[in-house]
């Protein structure tokens, strides 16, 4: 399964398959890179997709650096030392090899490579990405987990200190020139992992699809990406090894990232002060409060929710289109359970009296602006407590 390589633009040129991993050196070669800095994580360096690109890039003799010190949830400092060693190694291209947190970072190494202003100065939110008119040094995007779609994403999520939440830095630039999604990366994944970044693609596929912004080519991309999801996740998570499973759900995970250039919804304003604030998988994140929003959502969404219960086989040609966008949130549940997902904040450390605080975060975040039903900071909160 997945022998033969495929190659597709979207318009990040994807290279797709196992062993694609091997194509490194052509990549680099293709966008003018000399000399990379590779910026993964600990748990990666340690692991066998860290040994898979370092002997393609030996073998290759190509010369790089290695930034291995990326968090969980990434900060500015972490940028910041991989942007000095980038510096100092006199590197001219970044490979990012992990989870969305080191592809994050080797989006905004080559952004303070050109710029000397703080990272908080460049977003979005602040009107960042007018200033942000590139070129940049180009990126290689090495996804080992199948949830982000950082790879083809347009942005770099960071944990400002400062600013004690998560800021969003985006450009059409920082696009990565090359994404290489090959499903053998993604085989040691570990299954609480491979379900909650499976959840991840989830939610961006989910809350892209229901996003009142009119792009219909998007909502495309997000239905078969929850179709996939829906078909694959749970056989990623009870066998790692099953390499049909692991190769689908990192083409749902790109197509989720795609979907979402539409924008997000409330389960990703909850999420984010979650990562910053309690260190929470943001995948996880998104999990645990995915279905407090979509009852929120449910009148709304009826027409969207009544489809995804068909997803799951729900028998909906025998309900209202109200009964099946409800059976659509019961059977989202079931599949959290089946996952292996504990649902309620309560669990994963979260102290009730907490929530006050994580609302007014969450209602700074902008991602709720585009939820398909508006959302007060009092609504925020209160999703929280639902989801406690």
């Amino acid at each position: 399964m997945f022998e033969e390589l495929s190659v597709f633009s979207f318009p990040t040129r994807i290279l797709f398959g196992c062993g694609a991993v091997r194509r490194l050196p052509e990549c680099l070669r293709e966008t003018g890179v000399h000399k990379p800095l590779v910026v993964t994580d600990p748990g990666v360096k340690a692991a066998a997709p860290f040994a898979a690109v370092s002997a393609v890039l030996r073998e290759a003799g190509i010369e790089h650096a290695v930034f291995a010190e990326v968090h969980g949830n990434p900060t500015e400092d972490d940028v910041l030392a991989a942007t000095e060693l980038y510096r100092a190694s006199s590197c001219d291209g970044v490979v990012g090899l992990g989870g969305g947190s080191a592809l994050d970072v080797a989006k905004a190494v080559v952004v303070k490579a050109r710029h000397s202003e703080p990272l908080t100065e460049l977003e979005a939110q602040a009107g960042g990405w007018q200033r942000m008119t590139g070129p940049y040094d180009p990126v290689i995007a090495i996804p080992t987990t199948a949830g982000t779609g950082s790879e083809v994403g347009r942005s770099s999520v960071i944990t400002s200190h400062r600013l004690g939440r998560k800021i969003i830095i985006f450009s059409p630039h920082l696009m990565p020139k090359r994404a290489i999604l090959d499903p053998e990366l993604t085989v040691g994944l570990p299954p609480g992992l491979t379900a909650a970044t499976g959840m991840d693609a989830f939610t961006h596929c989910l809350e892209s699809w229901t996003c009142p912004v009119f792009h219909p080519l998007c909502d495309a991309i997000a239905i078969h990406g929850l179709e996939l999801i829906v078909r694959y996740l749970e056989r990623a998570v009870r066998n790692g090894a099953d390499i049909e499973a692991r190769g689908y759900m990192q083409i749902a995970a790109t197509m989720g990232a795609i979907a979402f250039q539409k924008d997000l919804g409330a389960a990703h304003s909850l999420a984010h002060p979650l990562s910053t604030e309690f260190g929470l998988n943001h995948g996880l994140a998104n999990a645990l409060c995915l279905p407090a929003v979509m009852r929120f959502n449910r009148e709304a969404a009826v027409p969207h929710y009544a489809r995804l219960a068909a997803m799951f086989g729900a028998p909906v040609h025998q309900m209202t289109p109200a009964e099946a966008a409800e059976r659509a949130i019961t059977e989202v549940e079931r599949f959290l359970d089946r996952l292996g997902i504990v649902r309620g904040l309560r669990n994963h450390g979260v102290p009730r009296e907490s929530l006050p605080a994580l609302a007014a975060k969450a209602f700074e975040d902008p991602c709720h602006r585009t939820n398909i039903r508006p959302c007060t900071q009092e609504d925020l909160l209160k999703l929280y407590e639902e989801s406690w």
